[in-house]
């Protein structure tokens, strides 16, 4: 079979331990038992690995997790497809993991019968940094973790979805498609693509990359192009989707990623090669976007003579707003990320801890927006750093610039207005620069400090620099064209940034240079000659030679033991369908809606309430009463005290949750029960995994089966109380 997917309650790995780590590198350990022997292990940013040589009367291989502190039968197994085989020895990934200790297990199932079995040393597992835009409480989903939560781990519900080189194009997934629930098979990563945009399945996604995946190898699934394309319906579409790659050697090869309309995405832990014209690209009606920990080398040549290193690593524009991109090295991108094309209205933007390494321009260009910079390292750039044109404000903090020709630049105004050319011919915007170390830069004009380069120049400068991060910039100062003042967003509005997550300057470098990228540093590595690659910005043709020689060390993909899975897989055959990993406590999965028959519609309820109390053993959940705390339910959305009250099984309710698009509610049913919704007179509809049910009389009731579900947003409605029974 060609579907790789899992629906799972999580990824088995919940656990919610007590220590956190700023960063944990991934270490090597040699562990031996009988006929098995670990190589190598470590820790990184929600997950873990595994090496190990081959055991030469093997059939196959199984490996677990558990948390540290948990006893040995608490050992979850990882699905089949995180097991890979290299031409020397093999390796598993766990991912998913909350920041924790964790021990993996690898046991080898022996041709002959039996097993040998080794066991890593504790293990820690690291959170990412989820700061910036993209995690403001002000952003459409307050999130930008896709198919995770928050904490790292999967949530509840989520589909995973395993692509390789050799299903890309067979790979297969059920979508719900109407309003009905009526639910089609996609097939082909981008068929299934296809089939979300409809804009009716918004089930948490976990697209998982392994190994590299070609072009070619997606044919038929990318668009004229060369994209692969994430779109939604309308603007700022609910998506819930992550894309990621596994370990350290996923590599998107010769294509790029589009995403439109969309809505709490997240791109993580690829390498993105000879991608034409743009890498990552977010362009129009994008919100909740996190971009992070990617390894971007150089794209397929543009027409253009400022194109020969590919167009933009990660741009993005027409009103994408509440984006963060963190944590990603650039290969010497020719134009790292442009901010703005044509907007009209302010959007909110975060850069930090990427490494520039030995790029030329843009990090970022921007204009319109309001961008927050900080923490990034400017590791040898040749031309320029931050960039702001028309309407700009960049807050820029906390940065490293080593041997960046120009930091800072505003329009028309300051070193742009040397003689040298200007970036952009656009009115200037203002930048507000704070606490950055800046060493070997040929120019930099300050509005207020004789600090930079030059003497201060309140009329003509780059930036104005602040004395305290907190300082607003007066009104006074103004882009020499254009008129823009600083418009101080960084006091005035979330930023997604607490203080704890601006690092000392100081430890900028190290930190960023060990943590920007793919796990472990990923599988390329180039080393660059500052005394001539700092100051040069033509294509580096030994770069260039290696990334177009590329090719992954990957063999194949399974472990060939999961029980009751398939026979051992070659590199050259599909990978067959996951094995559901096992719980610490089994909870049944939902049953699926059959791909032929529309989903049961809701029993209607009458105008008069029922005035008997649930049965004994109910689950209950009163918003007046309780807001939204509860101990059965996940909850996440309003309140609201102003929208009437209702009179229900003796009850009157006068605080209800509103059901918005970012309203979700999620619970697990350990057996087939029925769920009353109470609602007010506004609402028509409300969805449930999916499908839409009538709301009549203010109540709704649905048959369920035991699994895991989802509340979700279909006509606007306020809802006071609910009951699993």
């Amino acid at each position: 079979m060609n579907r790789i997917v899992a629906k799972v309650t999580s990824i088995g790995l919940l656990f919610s331990l007590g220590l956190t780590l700023l960063f944990s590198g991934w270490g090597t350990a040699v562990v031996h038992a009988a006929g098995l022997t670990v190589t190598g292990s470590g820790g990184g940013n929600e997950a873990a690995y595994v090496e190990w040589s081959p055991v030469s009367n093997a059939s196959g291989y199984k490996v677990f997790i558990k948390a540290a502190s948990a006893a040995d039968s608490q050992y979850q197994q990882l699905h089949n497809e995180l097991i890979r085989k290299y031409a020397s020895y093999w390796r598993a990934d766990a991912v998913g993991l909350a920041a924790g200790s964790y021990v993996m297990k690898v046991e080898a199932v022996l041709s002959g019968g039996g097993t040998a079995n080794a066991v890593t040393g504790t293990l820690a597992a690291a959170p990412y940094d989820r700061s910036g835009f993209a995690f403001s409480t002000a952003s459409p989903y307050g999130t930008g973790s896709g198919a995770y939560n928050d904490n790292g781990t999967l949530k509840s519900g989520a589909q995973v979805l395993y692509v390789t080189s050799q299903n890309a194009q067979t790979v297969t997934l059920p979508v719900v498609v109407s309003s009905s629930g009526t639910v089609q098979t996609g097939v082909g990563l981008g068929g299934i693509l296809t089939l979300r945009q409809k804009g009716y399945d918004t089930t948490p996604l976990a697209i998982r990359f392994i190994g590299q995946v070609k072009a070619a190898d997606l044919s038929g699934q990318l668009n004229s192009s060369g994209y692969l394309e994430l779109k939604g319906k309308t603007n700022y579409t609910e998506m819930n989707i992550t894309l990621e790659g596994i370990g350290k050697d996923a590599t998107a090869y010769g294509w790029g990623m589009l995403l439109r309309y969309t809505g709490n995405v997240e791109v993580r832990n690829l390498g993105v090669m000879l991608f034409p014209d743009d890498g990552i690209s977010m362009d129009t009606g994008n919100a909740n976007v996190w971009v992070h920990n990617n390894d971007i080398f150089y794209g397929s040549a543009g027409s253009d003579a400022d194109q020969t290193k590919g167009d933009g690593s990660t741009d993005l524009k027409k009103g994408s707003t509440y984006i963060t991109i963190s944590y990603n090295h650039y290969f010497d991108s020719g134009k790292a990320a442009l901010v703005g094309l044509s907007e009209s209205a302010e959007f909110f933007v975060t850069f930090h801890h990427n490494w520039f390494d030995h790029s030329d321009s843009r990090h970022p260009r921007i204009r319109v927006a309001s961008v927050h910079v900080y923490n990034n390292f400017y590791d040898g750039v040749s031309k320029y750093g931050v960039g702001v044109t028309t309407d700009a404000s960049a807050f820029v903090e906390g940065n490293v610039f080593r041997n960046t020709k120009n930091p800072m630049l505003s329009s028309l105004q300051g070193t742009d207005a040397l003689g040298e050319g200007t970036f952009s011919g656009e009115n200037g915007g203002m930048i507000k620069a704070y606490n950055n170390s800046i060493t070997g830069a040929a120019s930099l004009i300050y509005a207020n400090s004789n600090t930079g380069t030059a003497p201060a120049n309140a009329a003509s400068h780059d930036a104005y620099l602040a004395s305290s991060r907190s300082e607003a910039v007066p009104g006074s100062y103004k882009a020499l064209v254009g008129g823009t003042a600083y418009n101080n967003f960084d006091t005035l509005v979330d930023t997604g940034v607490s203080v704890a997550a601006v690092d000392n300057v100081s430890v900028v470098q190290q930190k960023v240079t060990a943590g920007a990228g793919r796990q472990g540093g990923g599988d390329f590595s180039w080393t660059f000659n500052n005394s001539v690659d700092d100051a040069s910005y033509a294509l580096n043709a030994p770069l260039m030679s290696a990334i177009r020689s590329y090719t992954s060390g990957l063999v194949s993909v399974g472990g060939n033991a999961n029980p009751g899975g398939p026979s051992p897989t070659p590199a050259a055959t599909p990978v067959p369908t996951v094995t559901p990993m096992p719980t610490v406590t089994p909870v049944p999965t939902a049953t699926p809606v059959p791909t032929t028959t529309p989903a049961p519609t809701a029993t209607p309820v009458p105008t008069t309430a029922p005035t008997s109390t649930p049965a004994p053993g109910a689950a209950v959940h009163n918003f007046t009463a309780s807001g939204t705390s509860s101990s059965f339910f996940t909850i996440q959305g309003n309140l609201s005290t102003s929208k009437g009250t209702v009179n229900y099984n003796g009850l009157t309710l006068t605080q209800c949750l509103k059901i918005e698009s970012a309203t979700r509610i999620q619970f697990t049913a350990a057996k087939a029960s029925t769920l009353t919704l109470v609602f007010n007179s506004e609402g028509t509809k409300i969805k449930v995994d999916g499908t839409s049910y009538p709301i009549t009389n203010g109540v709704a009731t649905i048959s369920l089966a035991a699994g895991t579900h989802t509340i979700t947003k279909d006509s606007t409605a306020n809802l006071y109380y609910l009951v699993v029974e």
